[in-house]
């Protein structure tokens, strides 16, 4: 095993350790549109977050890190450069979130990033208004491990995992079609058909794959239409088909050479063509 393999033995070990702890209210009660590459990097984020922190830190990490993390080329100049128009963007974007009184507002995912051009390192921190639903939870929240995340593809499937396992406790969650879309920012999908194709069927393929959960799902119609689904949802116990499922992750993030990994490029995800 050369070095490089054993770096990545080593950082996966590590990244088991790594959770992402959120109020159940910023999952079940909030819409945004991130790429998986955005997503991805504010997951990052969180998981550095310990549990007796009572403030957000500021971050560094090198792209190189990142890349390693995540199983991207980071020799391949493109992807790196890719990661560091990522960050900019999330720079730019918020997230919506419902009140208790039913209103909305909107929070910034970061503050000002700072982005260091020769040596490749990163300073960034999640924003102040993020710490009600991220520091300090003692109850309504969900926690599950970064490393699930890192070999999805889809846009859908993280947001999709994470609001299942804030489920999780009670193996069923119910959702209207419609609120679910919204919620995933997947509503330009006005055709089930292309719904369940493009987000839903992917994003079960995903979680089935390289979580810790099954889930599967029954649909209800209201009329000609299917208006309501229903998530049956159980914890991976099997020991054989948990070390399947580590297996798969491995194979998705081990470190590529240029000439076996394609090129990451800037918002990638499954598909998500408007129709």
């Amino acid at each position: 095993m050369d070095n490089e393999k054993k770096e990545y033995s080593t950082a996966l070990s590590q990244l088991r350790d790594y959770k992402v702890v959120k109020s159940n209210d910023l999952i079940q009660k909030s819409r945004f549109d991130l790429t998986t590459q955005e997503q991805k990097i504010i997951l990052y984020l969180i998981s550095k977050i310990r549990p007796e922190d009572t403030e957000l830190h500021e971050y560094e990490f090198s792209i190189v890190d990142f890349c390693k993390i995540c199983g991207i080329d980071y020799a391949n100049g493109k992807n790196y450069g890719n990661i560091k128009k990522t960050i900019k963007s999330l720079n730019d974007k918020s997230i919506w979130v419902t009140l208790k009184d039913g209103g909305e507002t909107t929070i910034r995912w970061i503050e000002r990033p700072y982005i260091n051009k020769n040596s490749g390192a990163i300073k960034i921190k999640l924003d102040e208004l993020m710490k009600p639903y991220l520091l300090q939870l003692q109850e309504r929240f969900t926690q599950y491990e970064l490393l699930y995340t890192l070999p999805m593809k889809s846009q859908y499937a993280i947001r999709f995992y994470e609001l299942l396992k804030s489920y999780e406790w009670k193996k069923t969650a119910e959702m209207e079609i419609d609120d679910l879309k919204r919620m995933l920012n997947a509503e330009h999908y006005t055709r089930f058909y292309d719904f369940k194709k493009k987000v839903l069927e992917i994003s079960m393929k995903e979680i089935a794959d390289y979580t810790d959960l099954n889930v599967d799902y029954t649909l209800q119609k209201t009329g000609k239409q299917f208006t309501r689904i229903i998530f049956h949802i159980s914890t991976k116990r099997d020991l054989s088909e948990r070390l399947l499922t580590l297996q798969k992750i491995s194979q998705q993030i081990t470190p590529r050479t240029k000439s076996d990994s394609a090129t990451i490029v800037q918002g990638e995800d499954v598909k998500n063509e408007r129709k």
